[in-house]
């Protein structure tokens, strides 16, 4: 029998770290809302050639199965879906319409509501909805460990008899009570075992809901819903729910005079009739099963917030951490890294070659594997600490919950731009991946906030560019590579922020929706979530070296050394490539590096960026770390402006395909992505031109 288990449950209470637990998956998991902007399903066991695999399983059966022992059948057919983050089943954002419309339309077997201990009060109110369903429910009560640290205490089996559905208490971090979870679930599942139907109305709000339920009960069960969940949203003023049950003019009349009388006799709008109910419930539940420690004064959360949000402090704070952050990765530390696995790249270039040499390889296949291939990809590779250190940083600040604060304290700022601090959250994971970061976009409210937000994240230096800006700081500003690195990650900013002024008094009139963020509990980073997103950034990072930039620089190998004709082309000007190069060189003559080796490198870093430095380094023919590389570099940039204003075009032309098909697909519009990109690249000649020809007028050039 085959089982679909949903995880539903508040932004940031752990639902992606328990999909990853009963899953085997390595999704993103951060201590921030919104980590989740679509659905993703993994198999929690499967079988593979009459084969059962562990994948997923809870820990005591994954053990049994690695010491040989039967695992049960019922655990060889289930599918785990995890939902985005929601509030409420009152769609209003992206991520609320996709998980309403699966647990509505899809009807899950089991909905596993994932709630978080320590904040009973404010997850309880989507549990209360999820009951109404029709679906089976069981409530996994998540971070149980903080609440034990607190001194709390809850009583599951009072909690269970007030819910009507089986509790289970967790920790998803340390995978505990998975088993049970589990049993519960799989329980729920072969039963059927529905939740019982709570009444929580009392007086006018219970006669006006009973009324309405009467009146949509048929076309609430033609559509496959239960008449009180229906009757319920009607309620709320829910106007997708009004739009999908297509009630006639006369039923939609009555329905607005029963809660107009309810409203009237009340005192109170309707929506917050419902919430209020909702609310008086859950205290009273809470009341029976919920035992609060004795407050022994401010928490670390609270003694923290007093100056990572105050309203001074803050926002210096903020950039101290950013400048602490670069200087650990581009600085002496850093630098040791990188120069240290960049010799045991070379070294490993150099036993190939002669090996190839030894193996009497012919010199022309030689060249292409070892001044190509091996060249290109190596010259990326030698960056891989710089990246991954700049990652592991950003994950724990991530991870502890900073970047939460982060986001709230941006509200403000983001709000002068016709944006709120929600679109601070992609902005800060384009500085990883413009492609994820572009994605994240769906946890905007709005087609318009999102749209909006898409248009500046790719002004965000992506790790890709890393490699580049470490490269020519050290060619040309060795000793101050952490000042001119923040420097351009600083421009890249305010360059978003000109842009975002332009476009919210041109194409993006009006104000951001409102925006509400809960801020997690500041935790020590999981060792075991900060090791997993490294390993998906250098495995992602690995990936494109191996595939992407592999292919480009054979591909530049091949066009710089033949014609046309396919004959050996005798120098760089009458191969393939220079003249390709020439003809476009031109254009960016006026920037300052009208060269065949740069505009070269601007073409190739259309598909990755990391592709500039391998670029040049092919074309260079040496070791990106060596000083032969800083000789090439100047010999293709005589000046330091020409440099900067080269470095200049890097960040600020458009991303790569890669980011360019995501923003068609996120911007439901391929005219829009292909007009963002040609207004950045244009954009970025401009502010590239304008930087050397001012350098010019001063004397710098």
């Amino acid at each position: 029998m085959h089982y679909t288990f949903a995880l539903a449950g508040n932004q940031n209470s752990g639902k992606t770290t328990l999909f990853n637990q009963l899953t085997g998956s390595s999704q993103h998991v951060g201590n921030w809302p919104g980590v989740t902007v679509e659905k993703k399903t993994g198999a929690m066991l499967h079988h593979h050639h009459g084969q059962q695999t562990h994948l997923g399983l809870p820990r005591r059966l994954r053990r049994a199965h690695e010491s040989g022992q039967a695992v049960p059948d019922k655990y060889s057919d289930v599918t785990i879906v995890d939902l985005p983050g929601i509030y409420s089943l009152s769609p209003y954002s992206m991520e609320e319409i996709v998980s309403r419309n699966f647990i509505v339309r899809d009807k899950p077997d089991v909905v596993i509501n994932i709630v978080d201990a320590t904040n009973l009060e404010r997850n309880l109110y989507l549990t209360l909805q999820l009951l109404q369903l029709g679906r089976p429910v069981v409530v996994a009560l998540n971070m149980m460990d903080e609440v034990r640290s607190h001194g709390d205490a809850i009583d599951l089996a009072a909690m269970e008899k007030g819910l009507g559905v089986p509790v289970v208490a967790i920790c998803a971090r340390r995978g505990e009570g998975l088993d049970e979870l589990v049993r519960r679930a799989m329980d729920a599942a072969e039963n059927h075992r529905l939740p019982p139907k709570l009444d929580i109305c009392g007086g006018a709000a219970h006669k006006a809901l009973h009324a309405i339920q009467h009146l949509v009960e048929q076309p609430a069960q033609a559509h496959g819903m239960t008449s009180r969940y229906a009757a319920t949203k009607l309620f709320e003023g829910d106007a997708p729910m009004m739009e999908e049950l297509d009630l006639s003019e006369d039923t939609r009349h009555i329905i607005e005079e029963i809660l107009s009388a309810m409203e009237r006799e009340v005192g109170m709008e309707r929506a917050a009739v419902m919430a209020d109910t909702r609310y008086r419930f859950i205290e009273k539940l809470l009341s029976t099963c919920y035992t609060r420690a004795q407050e022994d004064g401010d928490t670390l959360t609270d003694r923290l917030d007093r100056v990572l949000t105050h309203p001074v402090l803050a926002i210096p704070v903020f950039l101290l951490m950013m400048l602490l952050v670069f200087y650990i990765t581009f600085g002496p530390f850093g630098a040791w890294l990188a120069d240290g696995f960049a010799a045991l790249v070379q070294r490993g270039v150099d036993a190939l070659g002669a090996a190839l040499a030894g193996w009497g390889v012919a010199g022309w296949v030689r060249s292409l594997l070892v001044d190509g291939a091996l060249t290109g990809v190596g010259s990326v590779l030698s960056f891989l600490p710089t990246i991954l250190l700049l990652f592991l940083l950003l994950s724990i600040l991530e991870d502890s919950g900073y970047m939460a604060r982060a986001a709230f304290l941006m509200d403000k700022p983001l709000r002068k731009l016709g944006l709120n601090g929600r679109a601070f959250i992609p902005m800060m994971m384009g500085f990883g991946c413009t492609v994820p970061a572009v994605m994240s976009a769906r946890s905007m409210n709005n087609q318009r906030d999102r749209r909006f937000t898409i248009l500046l994240t790719p002004f965000m230096s992506c790790g890709a560019k890393v490699p580049i800006y470490a490269l020519f700081t050290r060619a040309f500003f060795d000793g101050h590579q952490v000042l001119v690195m923040s420097a351009f990650y600083l421009t890249g900013v305010a360059v978003s922020i000109v842009v975002g002024l332009i476009l919210k008094h041109t194409a993006f009139h009006g104000d951001a929706a409102p925006f509400i963020m809960e801020l997690p509990a500041y935790r020590l980073p999981a060792p075991r979530n900060v090791a997993r997103q490294l390993w998906d950034k250098a495995g992602d990072f690995l990936k494109r070296a191996f595939t992407v930039i592999f292919l480009a620089t054979m591909v530049v190998w091949f066009l710089q050394h033949f014609t046309f004709t396919l004959a050996p082309a005798p120098d760089m000007a009458h191969s393939m490539l220079g003249v390709i190069a020439g003809a476009i060189a031109p254009v960016f003559v006026p920037a300052g590096f009208g060269s065949v080796e740069a505009s070269t490198a601007v073409l190739t870093g259309v598909m990755a960026k990391e592709s500039v430095v391998s670029t040049l380094s092919v074309l260079a023919g040496v070791d990106p770390d060596s000083a032969q590389m800083v000789t090439a570099l100047h010999a293709v940039f005589p000046t330091v402006l020409q440099a900067v204003s080269f470095l200049t075009f890097v960040l600020l032309y458009m991303p790569c395909v890669a980011a360019y098909a995501a923003m068609r697909r996120e911007m439901e519009s391929g005219r829009l992505a292909t007009l963002a990109v040609a207004g950045q690249t244009l954009l970025a000649w401009g502010a590239a031109t304008l930087v050397y020809q001012v350098g010019r007028l001063l004397g710098l050039g």
